[in-house]
Order: C-alpha cells, then structure tokens, then sequence
C-alpha cells in the first residue's frame, strides 16, 4: 500500500431488510440511506486514498437484484467519485463486479466507476504490508506472509453483563497473533517454508448493525472461519468495543 492510507469496513450487506424479509418473514424499513450517509461521513472524516471492503458488500448470495441492487447502485456511485474501491469477495458478493457499471449504454461515468472498483479472489489480496480476507475461506499464501491480516465475516460481538444479570451485546473488535502451523498445513508447506512476519490477526465488526453475530464469549458460539479459533493465540487476542475500550482475553471478557 506505501504510503497510501486505507479506510477498511467490513461485513456492509446492502439489502439486508429485503433478505431479512425473505429469510424470516421480519419486516423492517430499508435503512438505505442512512447506512450510506454513515460511511460516506467516515470517508469525509478520515480522506482516504482507498476504500477496502473486507467483503459482503451485498447482502444476497447470488446476484443482486431489487433493493439490494438498487442500494448497491447508489452507495458505488456516491463512493467511487470519492475514492477507489477494493472489494475483497466474500460469500455475499456474487454478482457485485460484474453488475456494476457493466452497462455498455452507461457513458464515460460509469465506466470510469468501473475502473475505480477491484475485486479480489476469495484468498484475499494484499496490499502493502496488510494482508485482507473476507474470512469465509482460507486466505492465500501473499495474505498470511504480511505483517497484519484483516478480516471481516465473523461480526464479532460480546455480551456484556450487569451485577443483577442483565446484559447487552456489543460489536467489538478481535486483536491477536495468528500461529503459522495451521496456514502451513493447509499450503502443504513446511512452517520454515514461509515468509512468516508473526502478522497480527485483525477481525473487523460489521458496519450494518442489523446483522447477526459471532458471540466471541459465549460458550457454545463458534468461529465461522476454518481456520479460527486454531490459528488464533487465545490468550493473547483481546476484544474491544467500537470506541476502543479494551476488554482484554476475549475468552474471559
């Protein structure tokens, strides 16, 4: 990446009313506009070079189609004037590159949209020292020799009680050394065989805060991944909330 400076998201699931609609018969008011208006703020805020998305940009397995593709629409449009953007695929994002600006009768704009919009493999991509996978598969090799690795897919989250036994659940960061074994085994590499920089293993909350989540101190709640929570250090990898507040091990919080 040099010296380019990121803004990194994860987990946006435009669409998600229609999806939740569909999935679980739950009625709610598209919240579109505000979710667009929220990250278009943070690109104000921050000015960055370069928008990644650590995947699940859509909310819809396959193609997107009605609302979703209607927000999809929108949201591109607003964000690529702005700032280039890296898609890193996740299982939701079927679809998103090929139907974007992909329409031949668009004009100049669209077609400069669709040169601002990279799609990566579902390995990931890495760009500087910073390695980015969206979590549902085993990243690549390029990914996991970089300094940092950040991923999305888990929507980490932990529940947080009260001293009468009331609680609430909080999106929450994950922090935390990765172990090189498990990402050896699966490159059918030998460990001393990696370009291993001890990365620090990032887990990114999901912006749409209408998703469901991984509860990360709950027992009986399990890490989507396939390769959590093997290649995490436990006791080593802390949770935070949104505003930075460290929990500590997050096994413990």
């Amino acid at each position: 990446m040099g010296d380019e400076a990121a803004l990194v998201v994860a987990d946006y699931h435009a669409g998600i009313e229609a999806g939740l609609r569909y999935e679980r018969g739950v009625e709610l008011d598209s919240n579109a506009a505000v979710r667009r208006v929220r990250l278009l703020g943070l690109l104000d805020r921050v000015d960055p070079d370069r928008l990644v998305v650590l995947g699940d940009l859509g909310h819809q397995i396959g193609n997107p189609e009605g609302e979703e593709a209607d927000e999809l629409d929108d949201l591109l449009a607003a964000v690529l004037d702005r700032v280039p953007v890296t898609l890193v695929r996740g299982n939701h994002d079927g679809g998103v590159a090929e139907r974007f600006g992909s329409d031949d009768g668009a004009g100049d704009a669209a077609d400069d949209h669709r040169n601002r919009l990279t799609v990566s493999e579902s390995g990931g991509v890495r760009l500087g020292r910073v390695g980015f996978v969206h979590g549902h598969t085993w990243p690549s090799r390029e990914v996991v020799e970089s300094d940092v690795v950040c991923m999305g897919h888990e929507h980490p989250a932990v529940r947080l009680e009260d001293t009468v036994g009331g609680g609430r659940k909080e999106r929450a960061w994950l922090r935390g050394p990765l172990r090189p074994e498990p990402f050896a085994e699966q490159l059918h590499l030998a460990v001393e065989d990696l370009d291993w920089h001890d990365p620090e293993l990032v887990i990114v909350p999901a912006f749409n805060d209408r998703s469901g989540g991984t509860w990360v101190n709950v027992d009986g709640q399990g890490f989507l991944a396939p390769f959590l929570p093997e290649a995490l250090v436990d006791a080593d990898t802390d949770a935070y909330l949104l505003d930075g507040t460290r929990l500590g091990p997050y096994r413990s919080v």
